[in-house]
């Protein structure tokens, strides 16, 4: 299918009646505020500190660490570009397995005592390259993403699948390697997982995070936590104890280090899993009856958000009293259409089955229809690339409506650092940085290629890589 570029509509009331015409309603401001005359310039308070802007830098699941799970000079770069960009709120920085089991990849960031000063290093250089580009980082703050990647842990040198689960899922486990109930998590197993949060969690206070996220979305084990309904014992079943695993990380945490901010970042929906049709366009996997594997999927009509547990587990983390709450949907390895809409699939993705601007406007409903309900938490909003030039039209106009708290940049911060600063500070676009959602920085690290924009960064346009990229992508499009 295909659908009209984002680059196409030169004013934002054109975009508006491109949304229109789906049926659906965008708020996109026909001009920007400049620094604190605009809402995204004006700054939040989160306890003690102070958050100078609305912008806010994404977690991203890096694959440029070393194999034991250390920084390297990629990974520092990186860092050190989402410093100079001007947010103000730097999420996750990265998503930094607590153990080495839970790699997502074999050179993902691993906590542990001996990575401590370097990821302590590298933050530091995180935070004076902010304070360098923008007078002082009073106003930053800067956290890390703690994550299990469950179901798609790949933690060895060969990248082969190496999955650890909540229960046995019978869609999912046959596509990601799922043969043996060995391989679902015990009881007693996930005991030991909650202590090695904790530990991860004491380990980025030392290394001088203000925050750590205790990471709830995207399949990863968290989210899969959430939809363990079948699953029997102390984690499974009802809500209570589907959500046990967070209530017990969390007060580990609080006991052990009572000076350490907590956030969670959710995907406040799912749906079934898709896969690539006939003529690689995405179609749902075929399923009959009610799917209760979904959180916040209505089971009778698994695309369709049922409201009732993703509202409870906000109410759950307004009474941890947990304010920051980074929302997202979804998972980018089953349905990554509603997770990251893009008018490009990475290389063992599909076509979009939607005009990828309703994934879009869906997050943003979802997100404000969460804000409602809880105007006391401080909610961070995802899916924003897609909309491209529009991106800080719409980021806009959604605070000024009291939509959301933060916009959250992913794939665009890879390509566009400085876009944060650039529009505080009334300047024009840089139209040759802004993403475009080529997918090529998921296409790379699927192939086990560093992480980066390939077709827009200068550095990654002459990396080692990018030639081994282009075989991959004219490959897949002869296939």
């Amino acid at each position: 299918m295909n659908f009209p570029k984002i680059a196409s509509f030169r004013t934002a009331a054109a975009l508006q009646e491109h949304a229109a015409h789906l049926g659906l309603r965008l708020r996109c401001d026909a001009t920007l505020k400049a620094g604190v005359d605009g809402s995204l310039g004006r700054g939040v308070t989160v306890g003690s500190r102070r958050i100078g802007n609305r912008f806010a830098v994404l977690p991203m699941e890096g694959w440029d660490g070393t194999p034991e799970g250390f920084p390297t000079d990629l990974l520092r770069r990186r860092w050190r570009r989402f410093g100079e960009g001007g947010a103000k709120l730097i999420w996750g920085c990265e998503a930094a397995a607590v153990r080495h089991d839970g790699r997502a990849n074999p050179n993902q960031l691993v906590l542990k005592p001996e990575t401590l000063g370097p990821i302590a290093a590298a933050r530091e250089e995180l935070v004076s390259a902010h304070r360098e580009r923008w007078g002082n980082a009073d106003d930053l703050m800067v956290g890390l993403q703690l994550t299990h990647s469950g179901r798609f842990s790949r933690p060895g040198p060969t990248r082969a699948a190496a999955p650890r689960v909540a229960y046995r899922h019978p869609l999912l486990d046959a596509r990601f390697g799922v043969t043996s109930d060995d391989q679902v998590f015990t009881d007693d197993e996930l005991d030991r997982l909650i202590e090695d949060f904790i530990a991860a969690a004491g380990i980025a206070e030392r290394a001088g995070f203000d925050f750590v996220d205790v990471k709830h979305c995207h399949g990863y084990l968290g989210h899969e936590l959430l939809s363990a309904v079948q699953r029997p014992g102390r984690y499974g079943g009802s809500f209570e104890n589907r959500t046990r695993f967070l209530r017990d990380v969390v007060a580990g945490v609080r006991s052990a280090h009572p000076r350490l901010e907590l956030g969670v970042r959710l995907s406040l929906f799912d749906q079934l899993p898709f896969q690539p049709g006939p003529d690689r366009d995405g179609v749902p996997m075929n399923w009959s009856g009610p799917y209760p594997f979904g959180f916040g999927a209505d089971a009778e009509n698994p695309a369709r958000i049922d409201w009732q547990e993703p509202l409870k587990f906000l109410a759950l983390l307004a009474s941890l009293g947990i304010r920051l709450v980074c929302l997202s949907c979804g998972s980018p390895y089953y349905n990554p259409h509603i997770q990251r809409p893009a008018a490009t699939p990475p290389s063992d993705g599909y076509l979009p089955p939607e005009d990828p601007l309703a994934g879009v406007i869906r997050q943003l409903e979802s997100v404000e229809h969460a804000k409602a309900a809880f105007p006391e938490l401080l909610f961070v909003g995802s899916g924003y690339s897609y909309l491209q030039d529009w991106l800080p039209h719409v980021g806009q106009a959604q605070v000024e409506a009291g939509a959301v708290d933060f916009i959250g940049l992913g794939r665009m911060i890879l390509s566009y650092p400085d876009l944060p600063g650039d529009v505080l500070a009334g300047r024009p676009l840089e139209r040759r940085k802004i993403c475009r959602t080529f997918s090529e920085c998921t296409t790379g690290p699927r192939n086990g290629l560093v992480s980066g924009c390939f077709p827009l960064d200068e550095y990654y346009k002459t990396h080692p890589a990018a030639e081994t990229l282009k075989a991959l992508k004219r490959a897949a499009a002869s296939s």
